[in-house]
C-alpha cells in the first residue's frame, strides 16, 4: 500500500523534531555535568546560570564583578519582550554611587554559542565607536527571543552573509532566540534554571527607553 506523502512528511518532521530534542538534551546533560554556575537571586525569582571555557575573558570577568559584589543592588534597565532584558549599570544601585569600570572586554565569538533562548551576552555600544565589537565592562542580558520560521531564517543568512546550522535552525524555530544578533555580540553563557524568571521580567510594561515601570533588581549573584 502507497503511503500518502503527506503523512510520509509529517512522518519525517516528527522523527527530525524527536532527534532534535534528543541532541538537545545530551548536549545540555554533558555541558552541565562540569560547569560552574552562578544563581541571580532577583525580587523576582532566581536565575541560575552557568559560564563557558571558550569565552575565559567574559567567564574571568563576570567571575571577578561577583566575587566583589558588584552586581549587588543593580536594576533591570533595559526590558523588550520577545528580545531580551538587560542589567548591570552600576548607575541603577539606589545606595551605592555609581562606579565607572573604565575598561571593556575583547569579543569572544564561538560558533557553537548562540543566541537562543537563555542566551548571557554582554552588552556593547555600536559598531560606529566599536568596530572591534568589545563588551561592556559590567552589562549583560539575557535572551528571551521568539521563534522564527525557515524563510525568516533564510532571509537574516542572506543579510548577514551567514549560515545556520541544522542545530540552530531547530532551536530557533522550536525554543526561539534572536539569531540576528550572533556572531555581533560575545555569547559567554546560558540559563540552567530559572527561564520561567526571566519570561516574567521580560513581560513587565515598561517606559521610556525600555525602562520598566516597576524595579526589577538584583539582590545579590552567588557561585553555586
Amino acid at each position: 500500500m502507497t503511503r500518502n506523502p503527506l503523512i510520509n512528511g509529517l512522518i519525517m518532521n516528527y522523527i527530525k523534531n524527536l532527534f532534535l530534542i534528543f541532541n538537545l538534551l545530551s548536549m545540555t546533560i554533558s555541558c552541565q555535568s562540569n560547569a560552574q554556575t552562578y544563581t541571580i537571586e532577583t525580587n523576582l525569582g532566581n536565575i541560575q546560570v552557568k559560564l563557558y571555557e571558550e569565552t575565559p575573558l567574559h567567564k574571568e570577568n563576570f567571575e571577578k564583578l561577583v566575587a566583589e559584589q558588584f552586581y549587588d543592588g543593580v536594576l533591570f534597565h533595559r526590558i523588550i519582550a520577545g528580545f531580551m532584558i538587560q542589567t548591570g549599570n552600576p548607575a541603577t544601585k539606589e545606595e551605592a554611587p555609581a562606579i565607572e569600570l573604565d575598561y571593556t572586554v575583547a569579543a569572544e565569538f564561538v560558533p557553537q554559542y548562540f543566541h537562543k533562548k537563555g542566551a548571557l551576552a554582554a552588552a556593547r555600544i555600536g559598531d560606529a565607536v566599536n568596530p572591534e565589537k568589545r563588551s561592556s565592562s559590567s552589562q549583560f542580558y539575557i535572551v528571551q527571543g521568539r521563534e522564527f520560521n525557515d524563510e525568516e531564517l533564510n532571509q537574516m543568512e542572506e543579510q548577514m552573509n551567514t549560515e545556520f546550522s541544522e542545530f540552530q535552525r531547530g532551536l530557533y524555530k522550536t525554543i526561539g532566540g534572536t539569531p540576528f544578533l550572533d556572531q555581533n555580540y560575545t555569547v559567554f553563557g546560558e540559563v540552567v534554571k530559572g527561564l520561567e524568571v526571566v519570561d516574567a521580567i521580560a513581560s513587565v510594561p515598561t517606559g521610556p527607553g525600555d525602562f520598566p515601570i516597576q524595579d526589577i533588581r538584583i539582590l545579590r549573584i552567588v557561585k553555586d
